[in-house]
């Protein structure tokens, strides 16, 4: 399944269960799908570069939090149709990251680190001065 990351501004409301509640069913709907939620992250209450214009409101603060999750291309096509319906939301943005995680994530690098070279002995001298490397 290919990796995505969505990005999503919210409208702000005082009470923080309506932002709770837009995460929750999205994240349930890729879970529903089949998909996988790797990871959620809530950016903050940001002021809106410009005001944006939704489901006839003028929004000018809003709520950011961004998503990565593994779905089907069904999958996301059925909650990009959930997204665009919702009165809570401002934008949002789905940006595949790569065919699989392994795509997204660095190979470990195979480097070894002595420890030793970094720590002075104990038994000898006190300063890095008197080593002899």
């Amino acid at each position: 399944m290919p990796f995505y990351q969505m990005l999503c501004i919210a409208s702000h409301f005082r009470e923080y269960k309506h932002i709770k509640e837009l995460v929750t069913m999205s994240a349930k709907h890729i879970m529903d799908q089949g998909g996988v939620v790797r990871n959620i992250e809530y950016w903050g209450t940001r002021t809106l570069p410009q005001p944006m214009r939704r489901h006839r409101q003028v929004y000018t603060i809003g709520d950011y939090w961004t998503m990565y999750f593994d779905t089907s291309p069904h999958g996301l096509k059925s909650l990009t149709g959930v997204i665009r319906r919702d009165p809570r939301v401002i934008r949002w943005t789905m940006v595949k990251q790569g065919d699989k995680v392994g795509d997204v994530v660095l190979p470990r690098e195979k480097t070894v680190m002595r420890m030793d070279y970094l720590n002075p002995p104990r038994d000898g001298p006190t300063s890095w001065s008197g080593l002899d490397l």
